[in-house]
């Protein structure tokens, strides 16, 4: 199995600039399984949360991806209570547009006004005087987008944002947004076993835009790919480093930002980063049919 073998083994996936001038370690940390079940309230062990969120920083991460709703808001409060006064390389990125009305229960509000309080109310939690990437959740259906993607530039003109950025787009709203805001970063559903976003991959690279994939390991399901128990068994890895690995390879815009509650697999996914694949086990990865 691969371990960390150096005491910061993120700093192994190298780096990316996003916007162009915030720096961070490619391998990142997703703050969202820090919450109670369905994604609600509070975690069973706040004190494990708070230990996985030190030990983040302990193993070189630098980016810490959160959302006002997970929780919601228990997740900015855990990382403002672990992790403030925050070193000066650490990127928070956090996320609003969506309303929570139960465990699991996700609704889009894009009203220009909603977003500027979700806005305001992550500056509180999360003890910053401005947010170094903030993304919209969802593009609301129900309200102009470019209302939406205007208040966002309209925050980043008032010093409260620094970089703005995008989830579950395509590369036409990509475009649209980018005719009225800058656009660094973009995170959609990705993984080895899930890719019908290889198109905005590949913008974002051409872009030089941020590409952060959520749900890099599918909860755990990616332990069952054939392909990937194969590999792992060749380079003596687990299923989910390699799925890490490929994910790193993909495209030096990709930022992966696996999420956990527990140390152990935190420090397993960190440890990808120094993980070499090779090509012919890059190659068959990416010929096996995804489910999209």
């Amino acid at each position: 199995m691969v371990s960390p073998d150096t005491p910061t083994p993120a700093h192994a996936a190298g780096r990316f600039e996003i916007g162009g001038e915030l720096p961070v370690h490619r391998m990142g940390f997703g703050a969202m399984r820090l919450t109670g079940k369905g994604v609600w309230g509070p975690p069973a062990d706040p004190a494990a949360a708070l230990r996985v969120l030190r030990r983040a920083l302990d193993l070189g991460i630098t980016l810490i991806d959160t959302a006002d709703s997970y929780g919601p808001f228990v997740s900015e409060d855990l990382i403002a209570e672990a992790l403030h006064p925050y070193p000066e390389d650490l990127v928070i990125a956090t996320k609003g547009g969506f309303v929570r009305t139960g465990p699991s229960r996700w609704h889009e509000v894009g009203r220009p006004a909603y977003l500027r309080q979700c806005v305001e109310m992550s500056l509180r939690r999360l003890k910053l005087e401005a947010i170094p990437l903030y993304q919209l959740h969802r593009i609301d259906p129900e309200v102009p987008r470019e209302d939406q993607f205007g208040v966002l530039k309209e925050l980043q003109d008032e010093g409260k944002i620094r970089h703005v950025g995008l989830s579950e787009v395509g590369v036409e709203a990509i475009e649209a947004a980018r005719e009225i805001v800058e656009v660094a970063t973009v995170q959609n559903r990705y993984s080895v076993g899930r890719r019908e976003h290889e198109d905005v991959v590949d913008h974002c690279e051409r872009e030089g835009i941020g590409f952060l994939p959520w749900y890099p390991l599918e909860a755990g399901k990616l332990a069952d790919n054939g392909a990937l128990d194969e590999a792992a068994g060749t380079l003596g890895a687990t299923p989910a480093q390699v799925a890490l690995a490929w994910l790193l390879r993909r495209s030096p815009v990709v930022l992966p930002i696996p999420g956990t509650s527990s140390v152990d697999h935190l420090e397993e996914n960190a440890a990808a980063a120094a993980l070499d694949l090779p090509d012919d086990v890059f190659t068959a990865l990416s010929e096996t049919p995804a489910e999209a």
